[in-house]
């Protein structure tokens, strides 16, 4: 192509781009996905942490076993993991408000001490989108908080502002199990509802969280309650880490009519990279398969196998004595060595899936409205992206479909920071 020099610079890069042949080998298509991967700001809004990983011995500092530290990271590109400040739900009663205050405290302190005393020069807290850029700029890490489950709230309408001014940028309104401020998804099991989508007071949380700037989050939220906080608020408002019901038909997950409702409303629906979530049939059929191995091996051991949830709901006491003995521990890697040699063992849940979701989110809502988050450390994680480690592995797959790299901007940061900033500039005007 024969270029004349009096053409405008603009134009002249717009006709060099075009010269430029796209990527066709595998070694040309992974090095154009690394050089994106390199440029972009890749954000995850969903990452659980343990305040046992948060202390001067044991910290984000070290390659742990949990799926997201900072050598995990490093490793895998990913600049912005937005650490949970997670409850579960309990009684709706004073001390029940109490407890979960303390233990919502509890993780905000450790999410400070990481980045003021543990981890300083590696890793910096972002409050707004220009500190995200700010600080990605310099070459630090940037963290994140969101609140799952507004249970910590309390009846105290003041500590929305309270977590706001620790550093939260998001809350959901609740988690399994209905709360004081609205019914959870979790209803539909059963058809029973606490409140008929959100309480009085739930309602006037939606309010001062538009007032605060704070992004309000329907992952775990009903469909009744997501539909009267898209009526209430003022501002666009996020899912977190929630799927496409129509490709997995869980609760968790959001049908055709509630991404609409995100879409007139200007919000994101941050898929989320957690197996059951993106393909039951898969999950489960792995799932039951892995179970009979892992049963089978605790009957050799003359010991009992208990899955995740049967684990939970035994007495502390007896998980206690059974962390201690580490058994569970040693029926999963002999299951896992055995499941590994197994040619025919049903396949995992994998990126290519996760991006399924991301191609129909995509094409029911547009670019504009579509984000990523993993559930790390709480539950989250497939094959191909199973910790911050595997972050690229994303970026790959959806240069693979054809993705630029402006829309994979978008999908990693640039939409959900759009809302933080909508969300902001709300707070503002509601002041004045």
């Amino acid at each position: 192509m024969k270029l004349n020099a009096t053409l405008p610079f603009f134009v002249l890069t717009i006709l060099l781009s075009s010269c430029k042949s796209e990527p066709k080998t595998e070694e040309e298509i992974i090095a154009y996905a690394k050089e994106i991967h390199d440029r972009v700001i890749t954000l995850d809004t969903h990452c659980d942490i343990n305040v046992a990983n948060f202390t001067d011995s044991i910290n984000y500092t070290q390659r742990l076993d949990n799926q997201v530290n900072l050598p995990k990271m490093l490793e895998g590109g990913l600049d912005v993991p937005w650490f949970i400040v997670y409850t579960g739900q309990d009684s709706l009663s004073r001390e029940g408000f109490e407890k979960a205050h303390a233990n919502a405290m509890s993780k905000f302190n450790a999410i400070h001490r990481l980045v003021r005393d543990y981890a300083p020069d590696q890793i910096e807290l972002a409050r707004t989108s220009d500190d995200v850029r700010r600080i990605n700029a310099s070459g630090k890490k940037v963290a994140m908080i969101g609140i799952e489950n507004g249970y910590p709230v309390g009846l105290d309408i003041e500590n929305v502002q309270k977590f706001y001014d620790l550093g939260a940028r998001y809350m959901s309104l609740s988690h399994n199990g209905h709360s004081q401020l609205c019914d959870s998804n979790t209803g539909e099991a059963d058809n029973e509802w606490l409140h008929n989508g959100l309480s009085d007071f739930g309602k006037m949380v939606v309010k001062e969280m538009n007032k605060v700037g704070m992004m309000i989050d329907v992952s775990h939220p009903s469909k009744e309650a997501m539909r009267q906080m898209i009526e209430l608020t003022e501002a666009p408002i996020i899912a977190s880490h929630s799927s496409a019901r129509a490709l997995c038909d869980h609760s968790r997950n959001l049908d055709d009519e509630q991404l609409q409702w995100l879409k007139d409303n200007g919000g994101v629906v941050q898929t989320v990279a957690f197996r059951s979530y993106l393909s039951t049939e898969k999950s489960e059929a792995r799932n039951n398969a892995a179970t009979n191995i892992k049963t089978q091996i605790a009957d050799s051991l003359g010991v009992t196998y208990y899955n995740r949830r049967e684990f939970r709901a035994l007495d502390k006491t007896l998980q206690d004595s059974i962390t201690e003995s580490g058994y569970l521990s040693k029926i999963n890697d002999l299951a896992k060595a055995k499941i590994d040699a197994m040619a025919d063992f049903p396949p995992e849940v994998n990126v290519s899936d996760f991006v399924d979701h991301i191609d129909y989110l995509v094409s029911k809502m547009g670019i504009d409205h579509v984000g990523i988050s993993s559930d790390f450390d709480g539950g989250g994680g497939i094959e191909g992206w199973n910790d911050a480690s595997e972050t690229f592995n994303v970026t790959l797959e959806l240069v693979r479909r054809g993705y630029s790299e402006a829309q994979i901007e978008q999908l990693w940061s640039g939409n959900l920071l759009r809302v933080l900033d909508e969300c902001q500039a709300v707070a503002k005007s509601l002041k004045i």
